[in-house]
């Protein structure tokens, strides 16, 4: 009886959720969901017509409706990023001469999140896989991956679109290319002689593809309709950042770029998602800091890399017969993953005697040099 009981208050919860159920005091909180499914008489997709008069084609955008709907939070939160990562995306789509809708491309590939990640290997705003990445000019290693890099995947992005459509003519079946490979869809095209994409009988997550971005553009241009009412207030800022050239001789520290940065850590990961660890390689890099940590900051830079530098050397400890990690961790009283991250080693690499070993006291430094 407990179980039933149960069972009854998660069915009301779960009907109270739902679009268009009232209120206690018969207050609408929604949209009826009857009234969410009466689509637009007419829609497209980059300009081409989307053929809602065919059954099949409707059951299968109402389908995409429904499940977008359903997860309310994940639609909000699409609406709060877009205008976060939606003006830096609209403005390389025009100058590229491309349709504007691709923007929802990545809505409903991350939800515009950087760090997205798929089964098989997809990453970043786009989804691109490793090798499509680097295809269209991504650098995708153990240092970085751009693939999560708002202006660089985008530009990737632009760029593979470009040469999808040229090779298959339609924006629909463009995107379906870039969801199941263009090899794979050129193969279906030519065993069922149908190139029509809501003709076409292609996998089932490519199939229902086209139509959940075509969601997300209903719910974003009339959000209110489907029973979002968000203030100017409620939605994120557009990122502010300024841009700087930083050449490192040697590999360096990114807690010494945000330190020269004026913020920390945690700030200059996240306005840099292509960065992978807690340093960057030899080369040259075009960072993202913030505004007001601009202001002479290679100054700063030389100044505290050096330090850095100064300290490490300062710091050196020779690994002896009969020691290992734990054991070093140990001795000086710090967490072994510091001495992970101090060193850019893998836990599973055996250390040798004679080996250098970088370790800072922990009564000397409580974070990463």
């Amino acid at each position: 009886m407990h179980n039933q009981r149960l069972l009854a208050l998660s069915i009301l919860v779960s009907l109270m959720t739902l679009p268009g159920v009232p209120a206690w005091g018969g207050e609408t909180l929604r949209p009826a969901l009857e009234e969410s499914l009466k689509l637009p008489s007419q829609l497209n997709f980059c300009g081409e017509p989307v053929p809602l008069d065919h059954t099949e084609v409707r059951e299968r955008m109402e389908k995409e409706m429904l499940l977008s709907l359903w997860d309310r939070d994940q639609a909000v939160l699409w609406l709060k990023r877009s205008t976060r990562f939606f003006p830096s995306i609209e403005k390389m789509l025009a100058q590229a001469g491309l349709p504007d809708d691709l923007k929802y491309v990545p809505l409903a590939e991350s939800a515009l999140r950087a760090h997205a990640g798929s089964s098989k290997g997809a990453i970043g705003y786009w989804q691109f896989l490793p090798e499509t990445g680097r295809r269209y000019g991504l650098t995708v290693n153990g240092k970085i991956d751009a693939r999560r890099n708002l202006q660089a995947s985008t530009q990737a992005a632009i760029a593979y679109y470009k040469s999808l459509y040229a090779k298959f003519g339609k924006w629909s079946l463009a995107v379906a290319a870039f969801n199941m490979g263009e090899e794979g869809l050129q193969a279906e095209i030519m065993a069922q002689g149908v190139s029509d994409f809501y003709r076409l009988y292609l996998p089932l997550e490519t199939q229902r593809y086209l139509f959940r971005i075509l969601s997300a553009k209903l719910i974003l241009t009339q959000p209110e309709r489907y029973g979002f009412h968000l203030g100017t207030e409620d939605y994120y800022a557009p990122l502010k950042f300024h841009t700087i050239e930083l050449t490192c001789w040697e590999e360096t520290s990114l807690t010494v770029v945000a330190g020269a940065a004026k913020t920390d850590f945690k700030r200059i990961k996240d306005l840099n998602p292509e960065l992978r660890g807690h340093y960057l390689a030899a080369g040259t890099y075009a960072l993202a800091i913030p505004e007001d940590g601009a202001a002479g900051f290679h100054e700063r830079f030389k100044t505290l890399h050096d330090d850095w530098v100064q300290q490490r050397q300062e710091r050196i400890y020779v690994v002896k017969t009969g020691d290992n990690l734990s054991s070093i961790a140990e001795q000086f009283r710090v967490p072994l993953p510091a001495i992970l991250i101090w060193n850019r080693i893998d836990i599973n690499r055996p250390i040798h005697p004679g080996d250098r070993l970088v370790i800072f006291p922990s009564q000397e430094r409580a974070g990463e040099p």
